[in-house]
């Protein structure tokens, strides 16, 4: 990549003065230095916060100019440190936080125009207000903002019914590496004018280009929901499970996840409230959600009993009201943080096919234990499109520091046991969280040789200075 520069005192002055006080920070602020599960910090010469697209266009243009680098910030909730710079500090990261305006909703067009740095939930509730559902939905939905959302691809729980961000997004507005501004917002359902450029910047992880607002799909607001919780026998239960319910209730499944008694485990040690509805008498569990017409809670019950019969699953507690249900949901919910607090040395974002999920789960757990006996991992995810998450941690009554301390390599060793399965079945060693910084030695790794040849090629057709968030995705 061609060398980038270290900002002058005089480059940043002229962006301070640009934005005014209000648009601009400097200094050690926390915010956003640090990644969630706080193990990485990154470095930044300054924080600048744009307050609209030609804000955001007059910056990358200066940038480009002075070669200076970019980093692209929405929520900062990203998992493999996409958000952060850790090689140097000589960069800017530009946080879209101000641009959060919803700009319009469109009912009888099942459409709505935000800006990029909306958060979801603000999303979501502006698209109920109207009746209409926007159903991107993810744990850190109180926090995350729909730039970033996109710029990953997220997923999420309900990627089963109405899958990745990709394919809830009509259009998008983004300032390009040079500065020029794309104008994609109108809200085709058709438009086979040439190259998509849409669907380009969605998953490049801010590397070609900053989307500034997007103009987003609705459906209408599902009026009946049910959720169950259910014990099953493994995971090869599931699977089945789960094409039993695609058989008898269609596409109004919406959540189809896959949990287990490990992950319990570690969620009662630092969320004791949160109480497995079974007392930990069995060791798998689907979370299940449909949503529909009325009637749909009775057929979902009927669903479930003929489901016990057939032997897919063992137990099963429906929610009664939507307070239930929101318990049922914290479970699954909270687990992320469970598992930060118990110590995870390792969290992995796999994707095989579903028909796989269960040898993928048998051999990689054996291949772990393999590695070192007293390994515990909690394994789970959305069962529905085959993307599971791995959190491995230190024998029972080992800390963090100490196991990583008496085995140095464990780390590394954890990962390449859960990639070299993952490729084995021809899987995905990023199913929704990206590359960013921390998996890029994996996807050079992985992935098919042309495809990188291409991803290069048209890196360096938009970004030919490389300003657009350096030492993401590729790290030369």
């Amino acid at each position: 990549m061609p060398e980038l520069q270290k900002p002058s005192e005089e480059f940043l002055n002229s962006l301070k003065e640009l934005l005014g006080s209000t648009g601009w920070r400097e200094g050690d602020d926390a915010r956003y230095l640090e990644e969630p599960r706080g193990n990485f910090r990154g470095q930044a010469a300054l924080i600048v916060l744009p307050a609209n697209v030609e804000e955001v266009s007059e910056i990358v243009k200066r940038c480009s100019t002075a070669r200076v680098g970019i980093i692209p910030y929405g929520g900062g909730t990203g998992l493999v440190s996409g958000q952060l710079s850790l090689e140097n500090d000589h960069s800017i990261i530009l946080s879209l936080e101000r641009m959060n305006k919803i700009r319009n909703v469109d009912v009888k067009n099942d459409s709505m125009l935000v800006e990029a740095g909306c958060i979801l939930a603000d999303i979501q509730s502006a698209a109920l207000d109207e009746n209409r559902l926007f159903p991107l939905s993810l744990a850190s939905e109180g926090s995350c903002r729909i730039g970033g959302n996109l710029a990953t691809n997220a997923g999420g729980i309900q990627v089963i019914r109405y899958g990745n961000a990709r394919d809830l997004c009509l259009g998008i507005e983004a300032v390009l590496p040079d500065g020029s501004i794309y104008h994609g917002l109108t809200p085709l359902r058709k438009d086979n004018t040439g190259y998509d450029l849409r669907h380009m910047m969605i998953g490049s992880e801010g590397t070609l280009g900053i989307i500034t607002a997007a103009s987003l799909k609705l459906f209408p607001n599902p009026q009946n929901t049910a959720t169950a919780f259910c014990a099953i026998p493994s995971p090869s239960h599931a699977i089945s499970l789960l094409k039993f319910c695609r058989e008898e209730m269609g596409e109004t499944i919406s959540a189809f996840e896959l949990m287990c008694a490990q992950g319990m485990k570690v969620l009662a040690n630092h969320f004791p409230q949160e109480q497995d509805p079974f007392k930990g008498e069995y060791n798998w569990f689907t979370l299940i959600e449909i949503a529909g017409p009325s009637g749909i809670e009775e057929k979902f019950e009927t669903m479930l009993m003929s489901a016990f019969e057939n032997g897919f699953l063992l137990d099963s507690v429906i929610a009664s009201s939507s307070a239930q249900s929101q318990a049922l949901w914290r479970l699954r919910e909270l687990m992320a943080e469970a598992n930060k607090l118990e110590g995870a040395i390792c969290s992995s974002d796999t994707s095989v096919p579903k028909s796989q999920v269960d040898q993928f789960i048998e051999e990689t757990d054996a291949a772990l234990l393999a590695l070192h006996p007293g390994l515990r991992v909690n394994k789970y995810g959305h069962m529905g499109d085959g993307n599971l998450h791995f959190n491995v941690f230190p024998p029972e009554g080992i800390g963090k520091a100490q196991f990583l301390s008496t085995y140095p390599t464990i780390q590394k060793d954890v990962r390449l046991v859960i990639d070299k399965q993952t490729h084995q079945m021809n899987g995905s060693i990023s199913g929704e969280h990206g590359i960013g910084r921390l998996k890029r030695n994996e996807l050079q790794r992985y992935s098919d040789p042309a495809k990188l040849a291409v991803m290069k090629s048209i890196k360096a057709a938009l970004d030919p200075h490389g300003i657009m968030n350096p030492g993401a995705v590729f790290s030369d």
